[in-house]
């Protein structure tokens, strides 16, 4: 699919975008497509669409509609591409432990911050010779929304039927705000609240991964053995004794790399994800503590897109872009330090012990200034929609989804859990079978409905 960029310019160059279509089983019963977003920033469309048709995870979703994924402009296979970092660049950024102890310590991890954003300026769009800047300028929410449209329209669908997981209900919300004639059907889950500013919303997360982090110590503390004890009020302690010392001596690894403390605690949160991967945590927890970091590292790589030949995917660059765009630049210095010091309390299993400080990140040095999204109060002409969101929720705490539902007048179905999302999951029979029945026929549960 090959929409414009800028929409403002007409004659001016176009974007390629990715599109992966499995069609209705049942033909003859077809109702329209179903496009789906994965979230990220930077998750792929082709790909979540790919997987969930490859292994029969649509449920009967695919039965009468067209399974259909797309990549949003700069990501995954969508040209051109978001990239800020070589592989070999982003090994040695993760290889390197900022710390925060001294002014020369912040300042060294300013600078750091500030090449990443030069780096996404030179490297992004620079195969088909555009400017990185220009390109980067067209990469935010709004514009994908935008382009959602184009594909409603290319696949012959009058109105639009979606569904969204995290990041991807910021798609499926501006769609509505945009173009709330064509809504058919939209199921949001794991809510983005889009009133919310960015440094609430990232003390939320916080405290979100923080809540599922005691959920885990919980279960892990009632199995045969637990890498963090049997009490779990001691277990962020208990965290803390496997994870820190590698601030100061990095553990190597059989391939040549070595965990940082970053990296454990994106492989520690990577599995607060989904219970379904509380073991394989529970193991990688077990194998640190006996001198064996390689477990942890694979959920690390997992997360940032590193396959086994070293090669990343550009989802982490295109979380960063796209996050840049849609959001505002930092606050002043004395609100910047003491948002950093709430979110060190919020989430105590992930602090380093170094003091909390306002370090800047990449978004503080880009090269072109944000759009941010305008802010939601009803959307009149928008069908009731349906707003799924998880009481344990990790990465969009459960209010995100009650204020959603309340700003768009939708829907909430509540799930009782601690993962990331619900709808389309595995086991999750009272949420799959909910959601199926609004897409097919319209039909949304009844108020208040728990499952």
């Amino acid at each position: 699919m090959t929409p414009r960029c800028p929409y403002d310019d007409p004659t001016g160059p176009t974007i390629q975008l990715k599109v992966l279509r499995k069609p209705a089983t049942d033909q003859a019963n077809r109702i329209g497509s179903v496009v789906v977003n994965p979230g990220g920033p930077g998750a792929s469309g082709v790909e979540i669409a790919g997987t969930y048709a490859g292994y029969g995870l649509t449920g009967t979703v695919n039965r009468q509609f067209d399974f259909v994924g797309f990549d949003p402009r700069g990501v995954n296979a969508s040209v051109p591409e978001i990239r800020c970092q070589t592989d070999a660049e982003r090994d040695a950024t993760r290889a390197t432990t900022q710390r925060t102890r001294t002014p020369e310590e912040i300042a060294a991890a300013d600078a750091a911050a500030e090449q990443i954003a030069l780096g996404c300026a030179a490297m992004s769009g620079s195969a088909q010779g555009l400017d990185g800047a220009t390109f980067l300028a067209g990469v935010g929410t709004r514009n994908a929304a935008k382009d959602m449209d184009v594909l409603r329209s290319a696949l012959g669908d009058r109105q639009l039927t979606y569904i969204g997981w995290s990041y991807g209900t910021s798609i499926g919300t501006e769609y509505a705000r945009l173009f709330p004639g064509n809504v058919r059907a939209l199921i949001l889950d794991g809510a983005i609240d889009p009133n919310e500013d960015a440094a609430q919303s990232s003390i939320s997360q916080a405290e979100g991964f923080q809540q599922t982090f005691d959920d885990f110590a919980t279960w892990c503390a009632e199995q045969a053995e637990c890498p963090l004890g049997t009490d779990p009020a001691q277990a962020t302690a208990a965290y803390q004794a496997l994870v820190r010392p590698l601030l100061d001596t990095p553990r190597p690894l059989a391939d040549g790399r070595v965990i940082t403390f970053g990296d454990a605690t994106i492989g520690t949160i990577t599995a607060l994800y989904s219970e379904s991967l509380w073991k394989q945590l529970a193991s990688a927890l077990t194998a640190l503590r006996s001198g064996d970091g390689t477990e942890l590292m694979a959920l690390a790589d997992t997360y940032l897109g590193r396959d086994a030949n070293g090669h990343y995917s550009n989802s982490q660059d295109a979380f960063l872009a796209i996050g840049c765009i849609d959001g505002s630049r930092s606050l002043d210095p004395a609100s910047a330090q003491q948002m950093a010091e709430k979110a060190a309390a919020a989430a105590p299993f992930v602090d380093s012990g170094d003091p909390p400080a306002a370090v800047k990140g990449p978004c503080d040095f880009w090269p072109v200034a944000p759009t941010p999204l305008d802010p939601v109060d009803g959307v009149p002409g928008l069908p009731q929609i349906l707003v799924i969101s998880t009481t344990h929720d990790p990465a969009t705490p459960y209010e995100a989804g009650v204020n959603l539902a309340k700003a768009l007048d939708a829907r909430l179905l509540t799930v009782d859990g601690s993962s990331h999302t619900a709808f389309l999951s595995a086991g999750n029979k009272c949420v799959n079978e909910i959601g199926t029945r609004y897409l097919v026929d319209l039909t949304l549960p009844a108020d208040g409905t728990t499952c």
